[in-house]
Parts: structure tokens; sequence; C-alpha cells
């Protein structure tokens, strides 16, 4: 059984991680020739404060776009 963890930042519709997971569920399922009902997509969304680029927290660098 495939179980596929995904992380990303918060923020995103749940239409838009529903058509991820949807996307990510086909491509594993066509990729190992394995049947769709066994497949688990995790989806954890994080704070962009628990996340950090270059020892930068997101919501440091997202506010210097600004």
């Amino acid at each position: 059984m495939p179980i596929i963890n995904v992380q990303i930042l918060e923020g995103r519709p749940k239409e838009k991680i529903a058509e991820m997971i949807q996307n990510i569920t086909d491509t594993v399922a066509e990729t190992l020739d394995a049947p769709k009902e066994s497949i688990r997509v995790l989806v954890t969304e994080l704070p962009n404060t628990h996340w950090g680029v270059a020892g930068v927290p997101m919501s440091e660098k997202n506010r210097k776009l600004v």
C-alpha cells in the first residue's frame, strides 16, 4: 500500500488540495500499477511561521515581498 506524505504551506483552497490528492493518486497508480484503493495521500499544512528557507521563516520572507 503506497503512502504519500505531502507537506505544504497552509492557505490553499480545499478544492486545490482535493485536486492535488486526486492527481497524486492517479500518478502513483499509473506509475506503480497499483489500485487506487490501496493508495493513501496524507497532506500536512504548515503555518508559514513553521517553514523556513535559508534560515528565514516564510512569514518573514513573505513580509519582505510586500
